[in-house]
């Protein structure tokens, strides 16, 4: 079985068994506990930090602070973060370690002999803090008075992307119509199976070797070097089995402060293994989410439906920290103006510093947030026209040869109008809503079938595969063929990280059609930085794409070893796709992206107008793969991301007040459980093979994300002639919603 196939997952028995061994499980014989301190603290400068108290325990081995962190700084794309908050630093980063920017700031890491004794010298540690302001969302961060990171400029609003396109009066004056509106996009957390964990250790090799979950060894190795100011051959990452991610895992966690303790012990003769694992309320305040963000739209169209002008101000909460705002950002801005042919276009991004939770990367990476703010402008357009919704977004449908917002050509293999027609054709659009499931807003109460409203809408969306604007991609890939006249055995050692899409069976499907050997032949040596290459990140709907080509070239070249006689023959090959560019700071033309992934979404609702309670029938899918490698897998993807994002669209609603989280734990933040998802994902696979993709291959795990909430607000209009312009669609908001127009069970 190879391309095409799907086999099981190599790692099938292991999950469902419970013998794969996440970070948390990992078996240690006789390992210290390390627990890391919050500072608890939004805004606030340190005094003074006494950790005499929790050193006093017997139990307590050792207590690390900004003081021991040679380069007190980290970050992914931005040095802008200390690594503990805290006194006497070394003084080397740029950023002052003495400010606690939110509160989750690390500002220890307790190391003891047993988990409770690190509570208890966590809680011992005693710090005095002089509160400052609070610059709790994106209002207040615009007034500028309070600079969350002063040394990053003179205002919070710190990173901009701009667009200059066409002429906009000339747009203006052609439009017979203009659709002008304010959106609001919330947070989400990541909430993946397992919390951050990890085991930290002196290897055979004498180097610090850290095992945890996440989506690029090379990356957390670097930091760690970073921060410790260690050379290369000093450390070593490797991933365990890893309980999901969404981009919740491409920063650190408990990496740099694992390795920290690991090394100043080992200096002091103590080699224990230490271990450390985070509660899950630790981890909801502790790692970042997705940005929470407004942008306001106004766009024009003439009216026979041509798109005349699109103008945009969009600003995204970044939080405390940068972490990939920069990036994030970007592909919120190339995807605010839709899948469409924009010929006048003013576009300005904004990314903010609060003193909140930090956005980060998440599952479409600010396409759901460019999306809905696209879609809903379609779709009121749609409305306003009388025209049919599929066949506006058909008539101003980016094509092959479309010059793009940035105003160059998009990569080839551009294929938005096959998507939406599959998507129109397999939902039988124009019909009503097929049956959505009863709709109850009190299990112990019937339905009441007047109060039910349904309807039906339509989404579509774009996003990049791969690393954008000028980021440097590669991707390494080692191919080992044993035997003697005939090849035996093939041995894969591939960095790329599978944090539960089933990226390692992939591959070594694609190594089994690359080399013509049977995949039961087939072994693969994963994420670990001591024995693979830099792979990039799980992310950005690459890992397929990439990693193909990086097994393709290494196995041709294993096969050119072995014609020659090499036993082992081994290859190895570093991917390089083609350039990217950064775009101009203020025409915002270049090239941001190499390929994309293209996605469209219908959506069956009924709405409880009494109550405001929503259920979703059937969801239709239609996402072109390229190539199925393994459609058991892609059907997955399409199916968890179309649930995720029904928890983004309908449930999710994260309290952050005054920089603080107030609902940390799944009681009080509601991802869907089985009664509350769609009754039905058709997962309809479209294969139009990107030219340059390994075995024409397209990236696809965050396409179906995308337009998904704007498609369910079209329904929700459908049903109830109401639009909502922010989510998540409580039954709370819903119900306002209603009511304030006038929309009741009596009418």
């Amino acid at each position: 079985m190879t391309v095409g196939d799907s086999p099981s997952r190599i790692d099938a028995l292991g999950k469902v068994t419970g013998e794969a061994d996440y970070p948390a499980d990992l078996p240690v014989e006789g390992a210290l506990h390390g627990k890391v301190v919050f500072s608890g603290q939004p805004h606030a400068r340190m005094l003074s930090m006494d950790t005499s108290a929790a050193l006093a325990d017997p139990d307590v081995v050792a207590v690390f602070t900004a003081a021991d962190v040679p380069v007190n700084e980290y970050g992914l794309t931005m040095f802008d973060q200390p690594v503990l908050v805290g006194l006497n630093a070394s003084g080397v980063a740029d950023v002052a370690s003495d400010v606690s920017r939110w509160e989750a700031d690390q500002i220890a890491f307790v190391v003891a002999e047993s988990a409770e004794a690190a509570e208890r010298g966590a809680a011992a540690i005693e710090v005095e803090w002089e509160q400052l302001p609070v610059v709790a969302d994106i209002d207040a961060a615009l007034r500028d008075e309070v600079r969350v990171h002063p040394e990053a400029g003179d205002s919070n609003a710190y990173y901009t992307f701009r667009i200059r396109k066409g002429d906009m009066e000339a747009g203006w004056a052609e439009a017979d119509v203009i659709i002008e509106d304010t959106y609001a996009v919330p947070h989400q957390e990541h909430a993946y199976l397992q919390p951050e964990a990890g085991v930290g250790y002196i290897d055979a090799a004498g180097r610090i070797a850290i095992k945890v979950a996440g989506q690029w060894t090379y990356e957390d190795l670097g930091q760690i070097l970073h921060a410790l100011d260690l050379p290369e051959d000093r450390v070593r990452v490797a991933y365990t089995a890893i309980g999901g991610a969404f981009g919740g895992r491409e920063d650190m966690s408990v990496q740099i402060v694992l390795a920290l303790a690991v090394w100043k012990l080992s200096e002091q003769g103590e080699t224990r293994p230490i271990r450390t694992v985070w509660s899950r309320e630790e981890s909801v305040v502790g790692h970042h989410k997705r940005h929470r963000g407004r942008i306001h739209a106004k766009w024009g169209a003439t009216r026979d439906g041509r798109i005349t002008a699109v103008e945009t101000t969009g600003y995204l909460d970044a939080g405390a920290y940068n972490y990939t705002t920069n990036k994030v950002l970007g592909n919120m801005h190339l995807t605010v103006g839709g899948a469409y042919d924009i010929p006048n276009a003013h576009v300005d991004s904004h990314g903010v510093y609060t003193n909140t939770v930090p956005g980060g990367a998440f599952r479409g990476f600010g396409a759901p947030q460019g999306a809905f703010v696209a879609e809903s402008q379609m779709n009121k357009l749609a409305v306003k026209l009388g025209i049919d919704p599929v066949e506006l977004r058909l008539l101003n449908s980016l094509r092959e040869g479309s010059i793009g917002i940035t105003q160059v050509e998009l990569p080839a293999g551009v294929s938005m109008p096959e998507v939406i027609a599959g998507c129109r054709d397999r939902s039988e659009w124009g019909a009503r809503p097929a049956r959505v499931s009863d709709l109850k807003a009190f299990e112990s109460l019937p339905s009441a079938v007047e109060r039910l409203r349904t309807g039906r809408g339509f989404a579509c969306s774009y996003k990049n595969i791969g690393f954008s604007f000028g980021f440097p991609e590669r991707c390494d890939a080692r191919v080992e063929m044993y035997g003697d006249d005939e090849i035996d055995r093939v041995v894969l050692h591939h960095g790329g990280a599978d944090v539960g899409q089933g990226a390692h069976t992939v591959f070594l499907q694609m190594v089994a059609e690359a080399t013509d050997v049977d995949i039961a032949r087939i072994e693969g040596v994963f994420s670990d930085t001591g024995s693979s290459g830099d792979s990039g990140s799980a992310s950005a709907s690459r890992l397929s794409w990439m990693a193909g080509n990086s097994i393709l070239g290494a196995a041709e070249e294993a096969a050119k070893a072995w014609l020659d006689g090499d036993r082992p023959a081994v290859g190895e090959f570093r991917f390089i796709p083609p350039s990217t560019e950064t775009l101009d700071p203020d025409t915002g033309i270049g090239q941001p992206n190499f390929a994309y992934g293209y996605v469209a979404e219908a959506v069956d609702l009924a709405v409880d107008i009494d109550t405001g309670h929503i259920s979703i029938g059937n969801v239709v899918c239609a996402t072109d793969v390229g190539k199925a490698i393994n459609p058991t897998l892609i059907e997955g993807q399409v199916e968890g991301a179309v649930v995720q994002a029904h928890g983004y669209a309908i449930s999710e609603n994260l309290q952050v007040v005054d920089g603080h989280i107030l609902n940390p734990r799944f009681s009080g933040y509601l991802i869907p459980g089985i009664l509350d998802i769609p009754d039905e994902v058709d997962s309809h696979i479209l294969e139009i093979p990107d030219p340059r993709g390994p075995f024409g291959v397209r990236g696809m795990a965050e396409m179906p994300f995308i337009p998904y909430a704007a498609a369910v607000v079209a329904a929700l209009h459908d049903a109830t002639g109401v639009w909502f312009n922010e989510f998540p669609l409580t039954p709370t908001r819903v119900l306002a919603g209603l009511k304030a127009a006038g929309v009741t069970g009596t009418d």
